[in-house]
């Protein structure tokens, strides 16, 4: 049985410009290539919908990677490079099980369905602020929103998101291995430390009230999460709000200013709006992954030896055509119930997702109320594909309401 560096198979230009500008030609060439399996800088490509799910399910196999990423950003010693190996997504076993658990309920479906007034009432002031303009750059008006809704869940004053947006966008892009980058992804690690530090210090340690920041703090106090652990799990949350649930609102826009009438039906339906946001989670997301093998294992006779750093395109396996008709086409009442991998597998599967979605529900409804017609008006600017992949423009002209 070859080893996984015996098998013949293409090579894709993941962390270059044109594999971000658009990913799925390259995607495509190499399952002709080798159905699975495709050679890159940073790692073996899974390409199959199905061997992701598969291996991604492997949790006794497989860990994040943290250390090697630090090596490949010539990070060691940093801040930056201690959250990168310490943080909740790159812990497993008991830690992993503890970190989680100290903020799981606030993201479940219960709590997030309490969320959703909240989020109407956010998007509705964003709307009223920039839907009189009739043209701007979505991508920076989609800025504003997902994240306003997590500072309400960690109770925390939104007249201090915009002194940290800046450095939210430059940690949401610090795991896209872009090594020249890293005197700015330390300055702005920093200053997120120093936010989520006097964050915590304003509230104090007796809390006094019943949101997630407090009752972080309070596990904090009995000795559940330490100090640094309390600060990275706040960075991971408010890092998380504001970039992966962003992109992919920004990611449903492109997709429906080329399907004008979904986009109108989204404004009176919102069970519509529902079907809409699914199929985007196949269609496009903003969210890669990678893993390192920690111990070998056999796949479709393929062997795969410990230290092997595969890497997962979350962001367009949902575009496989063993498992989905016509899968360059948005349909938002297609059949396959296959589900989205946008949020991943296994045990480090996206905690936040149901917070993201009901966000994206939420947002898009009332978008479509108000940014009448949308129509792109010059050129689209894409992120580089590792880590969490997006648009970082789309200028947008429209009609508001008559």
């Amino acid at each position: 049985m070859p080893t996984i560096d015996q098998v013949a198979m293409s090579r894709v230009p993941i962390s270059t410009k044109a594999f971000g500008d658009d990913p799925i030609p390259f995607i495509e060439a190499a399952r002709r290539k080798h159905d699975w399996l495709a050679g890159s800088d940073i790692g073996y490509v899974v390409t199959s919908y199905r061997a992701i799910d598969d291996i991604m399910r492997l949790d006794d196999k497989l860990k994040m990677p943290g250390e090697e990423i630090v090596d490949i950003m010539g990070a060691h010693g940093t801040g930056w490079g201690r959250f990168a190996v310490d943080q909740m997504l790159v812990s497993s076993g008991k830690r992993h099980a503890r970190l989680r658990g100290s903020i799981s309920s606030a993201f479940g479906p219960g709590s997030v369905k309490q969320l959703r007034p909240v989020m109407r009432e956010t998007v509705v002031s964003i709307l009223d602020e920039w839907a009189p303009k009739l043209a701007f750059d979505f991508a920076e008006f989609a800025s504003n929103f997902p994240v306003r809704v997590m500072f309400a869940l960690l109770g925390v004053p939104t007249d201090q998101l915009d002194e940290i947006k800046k450095s939210l966008e430059i940690h949401g892009e610090s795991f896209n291995l872009e090594v020249e980058k890293m005197d700015i992804i330390e300055a702005g690690y920093q200053r997120l430390w120093h936010f989520v530090d006097r964050v915590i210090a304003d509230r104090g340690r007796d809390g006094g009230g019943d949101d997630l920041l407090d009752a972080m703090i309070a596990a904090n106090v009995a000795g559940r999460l330490s100090d640094v652990e309390l600060r990275q799990l706040l960075i991971l949350i408010f890092a998380a709000g504001y970039d992966t649930t962003k992109n992919l609102l920004i990611l449903l826009m492109r997709s429906l200013l080329d399907n004008p009438e979904v986009y109108r039906r989204c404004a009176d339906d919102f069970d519509y709006v529902r079907k809409v946001v699914k199929e985007q989670m196949r269609y496009l997301t903003p969210s890669n992954t990678m893993r390192i093998v920690t111990e070998a294992f056999t796949y479709r006779d393929v062997d795969i030896p410990a230290g092997t750093m595969l890497v997962f395109p979350l962001s367009v396996s949902g575009r496989d055509r063993d498992l989905f008709d016509r899968p360059h086409a948005f349909d938002p009442e297609r059949s396959e119930k296959t589900p989205s991998q946008g949020f991943g597998r296994g045990m480090h599967m996206c905690l936040g997702q149901f917070l993201a979605i009901a966000n994206v529900e939420e947002g898009l409804h009332q978008i479509a109320r108000r940014i009448i017609e949308p129509r792109l008006v010059s050129e689209v600017k894409w992120k580089l594909f590792p880590g969490v992949w997006g648009i970082t423009t789309l200028p947008i002209e429209f009609s508001g309401p008559g």
